[in-house]
């Protein structure tokens, strides 16, 4: 089902033929994120991203966005903890075009220093946005708690010291560090010719050499005791969000709490959200999710909900957490989260755009193809068993972290210290 193949100078490729499409889908993914910067550079990996926009050696920036919106494509980035990827896609007969303009965004990009100052401008107004935006701000906040004093728990943005301090050769010296060809993916999808993305990047980029670049930090924290941030702010809606350490991407156990976020927060029939919103109507929005990197992870639940009513919310998420720590799930919504989880995996690589990100991100983060027949088998074989276990493992009071933002009280400080097992202010921060 999947092609791949590797470049000379060691970029890897990974593709779906899929012939009956009209479209295709092209991803070039980096191995670089936010956790792989210092103090000093932070936000240098979204700074990148967005300087690459700017124009390369062959394209201008208008010609990079004109030409694959001019005929009906779509063109994108985003900046993670451990990934870059830029991507498009387009109708089929444009594919050529398109993969060799993010090609030539990737590898030849300018960085030229009136475009930095453009950028710079833009992604302060960026940072400022996502802290005046209570429902970003409170999930800045969480990171810093599940991850303290780390990479992980900063920012991907910057702050804006490291962002207006950020200058040319800084940008010019990490791509070159990081968009290295053995440390990119190009993953497509969709109606084109696997070999001929061989032959085409291979004549563009067999050239392009490779650098040692520096490795991350690993997180090694061991959470003992919970942890709580609260910010005042004057809104109209408290922000809650609320997570526990959990597992990297290859932990044997990640599937198993998929379906166990499932249960508790993925969907309409989820606990948290037929409990909060349906019955008691305490939040518009509640669910829950998770995160997974190299080393690392987090299993979080997010709300927001009306201020008078901040206290019932917080008490009741945590009830229904340890319920389900302490009582395990019921068969049948055991299988109807399973059931679930299944239909939207298949449902969600029936897009070319889904299907080139999954096996894109698939091969930067192990570097293979979890096939769809794997991720079946292994989700069929989860038991109740496994999911009391995991559930029993992860959700424990002490593991507990909780940032709240809001027009919070005296009052409704202290008793969210009581709720969640806070005695001392090292671990109960207020700002």
């Amino acid at each position: 089902m999947y092609k791949k193949s590797i470049l000379s100078n060691k970029l890897r490729i990974i593709s779906n033929e899929l012939k009956d499409r009209g479209s295709v889908s092209i991803g070039i993914w980096t191995g670089v994120g936010g956790r792989f910067e210092s103090d000093e550079n932070k936000g240098a990996a979204h700074f990148l991203e967005h300087i690459l926009f700017r124009g390369s050696l062959k394209y201008s920036c208008t010609d990079i966005k004109g030409t694959i919106e001019g005929v009906g494509g779509t063109l994108n980035a985003f900046t993670g903890e451990e990934q870059t990827c830029y991507y498009a896609k387009v109708p089929a007969k444009h594919f050529e075009i398109t993969l060799d303009i993010l090609s030539d965004m990737v590898f030849f990009p300018l960085i030229q220093k009136n475009d930095l100052e453009r950028e710079r401008t833009i992604i302060l107004e960026e940072i400022k946005m996502y802290r005046d935006r209570p429902q970003s701000y409170v999930m800045e906040l969480l990171d810093g708690l599940v991850w303290p004093g780390h990479p992980l728990g900063q920012s991907l943005a910057g702050t804006k010291d490291s962002v207006g301090a950020m200058s040319q050769s800084q940008l010019r010296t990490f791509h070159r560090q990081y968009y290295s060809p053995d440390n990119v993916v190009v993953s497509v999808c969709g109606n084109f010719d696997h070999e001929g993305v061989g032959e085409f990047l291979e004549q563009k980029l067999g050239n392009f050499e490779n650098h040692d670049r520096p490795v991350y930090i690993p997180y090694k924290g061991e959470q003992k005791k919970p942890r709580l941030k609260l910010f005042k702010k004057a809104i109209e809606q408290s922000h809650i969000a609320l997570a526990v350490p959990s597992f990297k991407c290859d932990h044997p156990d990640v599937y198993v709490l998929a379906v166990l976020n499932v249960i508790l927060g993925g969907n309409m029939s989820s606990r948290l959200f037929d409990e909060l919103r349906e019955k008691r109507g305490l939040a518009y929005s509640i669910y829950s999710g998770t995160k997974s990197y190299d080393d690392t992870g987090a299993f979080l639940v997010k709300a927001g909900v009306d201020n008078t009513k901040l206290l019932e919310a917080v008490e009741l998420i945590l009830k229904i957490l340890r319920q389900v720590r302490r009582n395990g799930v019921r068969e049948k919504e055991f299988v109807r989260a399973r059931e679930y989880f299944l239909g939207q995996f298949v449902l969600g690589l029936e897009d070319t755009m889904e299907h080139m990100m999954w096996i894109g991100e698939s091969m930067l983060e192990r570097d293979r193809i979890r096939t769809i027949g794997e991720v079946v088998y292994k989700i069929n074989s989860i038991t109740l068993e496994d999911i009391q276990r995991v559930a029993s493992d992860l959700l424990k009071d002490k593991r507990m972290n909780l940032a709240v933002v809001g027009p919070l009280k005296a009052e409704q400080e202290k008793e969210l210290k009581r709720m969640m097992g806070i005695v001392s202010s090292e671990e109960a921060q207020v700002s």
